[in-house]
């Protein structure tokens, strides 16, 4: 069974779910254009979801899905609202699900955990969820250490639910490959930020169309909390700071509100422009239909060329 199928989509793709920029109507743009659109509830408190919530419902008719970071303080009261909304679909990150698993089967709730490595996917698939998403490194903002080529087979191997690829797809040739890896679908992140639809600063879509191959850095990987942003002075000075064994206080006082200025400021100096790999393949500002289209397109190309 192909993503699409399970999420009834049209496309087997799920937008990441972005801290502050996956917004109820940016998730809502998603899904009217054929994928999963996502509600990021990175930085939100319960009204502020419930918000959201109902603004991509009021935007669609289609199905969409809510992000929760399990570390999020408001973690108890978020993953009630999302039972109250009626949310169909969720993907979990930053800590294990098991809390929250009979409330929101209960409900009728598919349950997505992300993960970084196949000890976690085996772990997570003791309880009820309908798949994971296997995010390799190469992808933008918090990231493990294995890369989606070497994790995706090694999760798909250790577990029997069905796994989403995500980390490093951006256009049809590696959906192939994550469909050749035994993926049923992918999510996207990093080359939706290029999306006319996508409630970013402008300075930050031009910062990710702009970047090279070389022009992404994983910061914080000494206090274990690693995440790969664009090159900038905000973050060379974070990792020169790093050098020096700081507390996880100086950094975060380096860090705080960093996102926001990226997103909401386009501060090209002190935002953090999380971001991952395949930036350095985003050349345009495109509808996140023809994002869509052109990865469905391009994956099945690839794929008929391989059969020839």
């Amino acid at each position: 069974m192909k993503l699409n199928e399970l999420l009834g989509t049209e496309f087997p793709l799920i937008q990441g779910g972005m801290a502050n920029i996956a917004t109820g109507a940016f998730a809502a743009a998603c899904s009217n254009a054929g994928a999963l659109g996502i509600v990021a509830s990175g930085g939100m408190d319960a009204p502020a979801l419930r918000e959201q919530i109902r603004a991509a419902r009021a935007a669609t008719d289609k199905p969409f899905g809510v992000n929760l970071m399990l570390m999020n303080p408001h973690i108890d009261e978020l993953a009630q609202v999302v039972v109250e909304e009626h949310v169909s679909v969720l993907t979990t990150g930053a800590g294990n699900p098991g809390k929250y698993m009979d409330q929101w089967k209960a409900a009728g709730i598919k349950v997505f955990p992300v993960v970084a490595a196949p000890v976690l996917a085996r772990r997570l698939a003791r309880y009820d969820i309908d798949g994971v998403i296997a995010e390799g490194t190469e992808s933008g903002g918090h990231v493990g250490e294995t890369t989606t080529m070497a994790l995706v087979p090694q999760v798909v191997d250790a577990v029997d639910v069905p796994v989403i690829a995500a980390g490093g797809i951006a256009d049809g040739r590696q959906l192939a490959a994550a469909f050749a890896l035994g993926a049923v679908g992918a999510q996207v992140g990093t080359c939706l930020l290029a999306s006319e639809e996508c409630p970013i600063h402008e300075n930050y879509k031009q910062a990710v169309i702009k970047a090279g191959s070389n022009d992404t850095v994983v910061t914080g990987r000494s206090k274990g909390a690693p995440v790969r942003v664009l090159k900038n002075k905000m973050a060379r000075e974070y990792l020169k700071l790093e050098q020096g064994n700081p507390s996880r206080d100086e950094l975060e006082a380096l860090t705080l509100g960093s996102l926001r200025r990226a997103v909401v400021d386009g501060d090209l100096d002190g935002g953090s422009f999380m971001s991952g790999q395949v930036a350095a393949m985003v050349k345009e500002i495109r509808p996140v239909r023809t994002i869509f289209e052109d990865l469905m397109v391009g994956a099945k190309q690839a794929i008929e060329g391989v059969r020839l």
